[in-house]
């Protein structure tokens, strides 16, 4: 096997430039197939397409009526009706029929008044051609119905059907070849065993694909392997159009694949600047275009849409899509790298009738942040960073009335929220909640500043004993908000199935040296977990892992669920989706707070009739550890209150 030397990016060639000459490079001819019409839609035509046939192809009754000669109705009037016989002045027609010579108008059927079964009586008389569908009167014989390189929607199926274009000449696909690459790499449906990794890049790569316009075919799974890797590379430039590398882009020491492409043709990038995405791999073999993405999931879409799409696009000889752009203001600051295009995946919810976006996790294997952003924000290469409340366009990634109706929930995460959220959706396809597990305090902090309607709070005021009243009033003072009370739920230690460390209580965790799983700073459960230390005399530098923080309950139980000296804190269905053994610590209050706006709205009326409804009741019943709290009136806390 031959031996490689580790790669470093050989530049940070800017998005634009390595755009233009990949496009530049890209010189393959397109080719043309036939179709029936029928499977056309959304095809591209490779030629101009004309009419065969004219519609109507002959003179057709646009009513249901009597076809007459129109010269011979002239004398008709309501003073002097004029009788007609059928077969010799007039026959009848319904919409649709062809006019028989030598008829050339129709009469409604409303306007006439039948004697017997051969004669008719009308009192006003007809112009020549009226309600007559003339031959051509849709299409023309030879008439250019779509140019080349028109997208073919369902009505242009109807036309083309119509004018008896039966088989149609497409542009044909191009052929994408993706091929993953890696010894971690296994197939969803493949026994696990840690460090391996499920291979779904290629799936969502063909289904990009597939939504362009081209065809992307997926390769099997080629292990780090040089010669493995020439073989399904060399192979795949022969049979394909484009070729998609994924993984060994990068400069690791089994990163193969820029070597590899150098070998069997040429480079002519590596590395652009913008985050993410840098590690890019732009050259040809065969004269066929190779681009080799990242490993990591949103690197790797990014780099697919700034280099695949374009190529086919010109492939298929259309303009590159543009996505609908937005004007909204940023909720939290957003601190950037000078140098390199910065591609920001964000949350937008519209609240107190303003647009407002927040980042989500800029990390770029977290593929919900994808899956979950509504819009993207580009941030320029010369721009460091961009202030809170400055007025930015995003790129939208779903519909804007989606975005608009959303019900924006940020704070302490509950698998509960996830619940209602789907019976929400159930109910009202116009509806949904956008959650945002921030914690409690960041949950108020969203109220405060606007950019929420609902959060979700759980914090113990170690003076008072109460939940959730008196951070409220200190956080939210001048503002007209409304404390609902939403759930009483089970706080308590999460361990691994028999507890192997026997922890009872904090003095456990710390006397053991568990390693601790926290929650972020602000969430309600670290709050409680602070107070425990405190209560016995502990400080957090006695705690294994204190800083280790999560930002859901699942998360923590995720983490637990994969050490066996692991121990969190958190709520007991969290514990019993992960399998694991739970010790009760606290009850506690997990309350909502809205803006008053919202829930004197429409949607927030519609929210709580759902909370109290018996079908959302019974549904939180069934995950255990929960109770809804009934009969107790939402608290309206005022700004002159306080």
């Amino acid at each position: 096997m031959k031996n490689f030397e580790r790669k470093i990016y050989l530049e940070d060639k800017p998005r634009s430039a390595a755009k233009e000459e990949l496009l530049e490079a890209f010189q393959q001819t397109p080719k043309t197939e036939y179709i029936p019409a029928a499977d056309t839609l959304g095809r591209i035509t490779a030629e101009p397409i004309f009419a065969r046939i004219s519609m109507p192809h002959y003179h057709a009754s646009a009513m249901d009526g009597i076809a007459v000669v129109a010269e011979s109705t002239y004398s008709a009037h309501e003073q002097n009706p004029l009788l007609l016989k059928n077969g010799e002045q007039f026959r009848y027609v319904d919409t649709g029929n062809a006019i028989p010579s030598p008829f050339n108008a129709v009469i409604m059927i409303e306007n006439v008044h039948v004697v017997d079964e051969k004669t008719i009586e009308i009192i006003e008389p007809a112009t020549p051609w009226q309600h007559i569908r003339p031959i051509g009167e849709d299409i023309v014989q030879e008439e250019m119905l779509f140019p080349q390189g028109h997208t073919i929607r369902p009505a242009d199926i109807g036309v083309l059907l119509a004018s008896r274009q039966t088989k149609i000449p497409v542009v044909k696909k191009p052929v994408v070849t993706i091929i993953p690459t890696g010894n971690e790499l296994v197939p969803a449906d493949a026994a696990l065993a840690s460090g391996q990794i499920i291979e779904f890049n290629g799936t969502v790569f063909a289904n990009f694909i597939k939504e362009w316009g081209g065809e992307g075919r997926l390769h099997p799974i080629v292990k780090d392997d040089p010669e493995k890797i020439k073989q399904a590379l060399s192979q795949a430039a022969n049979d394909s159009d484009i070729v998609v590398i994924n993984a060994g882009s990068s400069a690791g020491s089994k990163d193969y694949t820029v070597h590899i492409i150098g070998e069997l043709g040429s480079v002519f990038t590596h590395g652009v600047a913008t985050r993410p995405g840098k590690p890019v791999i732009l050259g040809k073999i065969h004269d066929k275009i190779v681009i080799g993405v990242p490993g990591y999931p949103v690197s790797a879409y990014f780099a697919l849409e700034w280099f695949v799409k374009p190529l086919i696009c010109k492939y298929l000889q259309i303009p590159e899509p543009k996505r609908q752009t937005l004007s909204v203001k940023l909720g939290r600051r957003i601190v950037s790298t000078m140098g390199a295009e910065d591609f920001v995946r964000m949350s937008i919810g519209y609240v107190n009738g303003q647009y407002m976006a927040n980042p989500l996790t800029r990390n770029a294997g977290v593929t919900m942040s994808f899956v979950r952003a509504d819009g993207l924000l580009v941030v320029p290469p010369n721009e460091i960073g961009l202030e809170q409340g400055t007025v930015v366009e995003v790129e939208l990634l779903r519909p804007l009335e989606e975005i608009k109706n959303a019900i924006v929930f940020c704070g302490s995460h509950d698998l509960t929220i996830d619940l209602l959220s789907a019976q929400l959706k159930s109910l009202r396809t116009d509806m949904k909640i956008v959650s945002s597990h921030v914690g409690s305090m960041a949950g108020l902090m969203a109220i405060r500043k606007g950019e929420a309607h609902v959060a979700g709070v759980h914090l113990l005021d170690p003076e008072t004993k109460q939940y959730n009243i008196s951070y409220v009033k200190k956080v939210l003072a001048g503002q007209d908000v409304v404390l609902c009370p939403f759930l009483k739920r089970k706080q308590g230690w999460i361990v691994p199935k028999g507890n192997p460390l026997c922890i009872t209580n904090v003095i456990d965790i710390a006397e053991k040296n568990a390693d601790f799983v926290n929650r972020q700073k602000g969430a309600g459960t670290r709050i409680l977990f602070d107070l425990l230390l405190d209560k016995v005399g502990l400080s957090s530098e006695q705690i294994s892992g204190y800083d280790r923080e999560m930002f859901s309950h699942l998360a923590v139980a995720a983490e637990v669920k994969g050490g066996t000296n692991a121990v969190g804190l958190g709520i007991f269905p969290a514990a019993k989706a992960m399998e694991l053994d739970f010790f009760p610590v606290a009850d506690e209050e997990y309350d909502l707070v809205m803006t008053r706006s919202f829930y004197e709205s429409e949607n927030g009326r519609f929210l709580l009739e759902l909370i109290h409804s018996e079908v959302f009741k019974q549904q939180v019943k069934k995950i255990g550890g929960y109770v809804v709290v009934e009969n107790t009136e939402p608290k309206l806390l005022t700004r002159a209150e306080r």
